[in-house]
């Protein structure tokens, strides 16, 4: 299973339900999309040594999913299918879908927009 942004966030902080659901998982997944977003925002945190100390202690036990050339190929027809369609998503969002889609994982989300992505399978807590 790969996280979003706010699904790693919920997570961080405590949020049972997405505990629930990662606790049933064989794998569990971040983009580095979202891991840089994830450190965007912690380095504005008022937590900031909270959160930093916690993805010291628990990155390890993640797959940090790296974008290659596979991903940036998977992307651009994503965004293009989109576009045609008239239901694009954010470029971030698209770059999560992509890999979700590249390593045949679902994505633990709460973003309806994930809906539109063909064969990605979006699970919510």
């Amino acid at each position: 299973m790969i996280l979003d942004t706010n699904a790693l966030s919920a997570f961080v902080d405590g949020d049972v339900g997405v505990g629930e659901v990662l606790r049933r998982q064989a794998r569990a997944a971040i983009p580095v999309i979202v891991l840089g977003e994830f450190r965007y925002g912690i380095a504005q945190s008022r937590h900031r040594t909270s959160y930093e100390a916690w993805l010291e202690s628990q990155l390890p036990h993640f797959d940090v999913l790296a974008v290659t050339e596979e991903t940036a190929i998977a992307y651009a027809a994503l965004r293009v299918a989109l576009k045609r369609s008239g239901r694009p998503i954010p470029a971030n969002h698209a770059w999560i879908a992509a890999l979700a889609l590249q390593h045949r994982l679902p994505l633990l989300s709460r973003d309806q927009h994930f809906d539109v992505v063909p064969d990605l399978e979006r699970k919510s807590w």
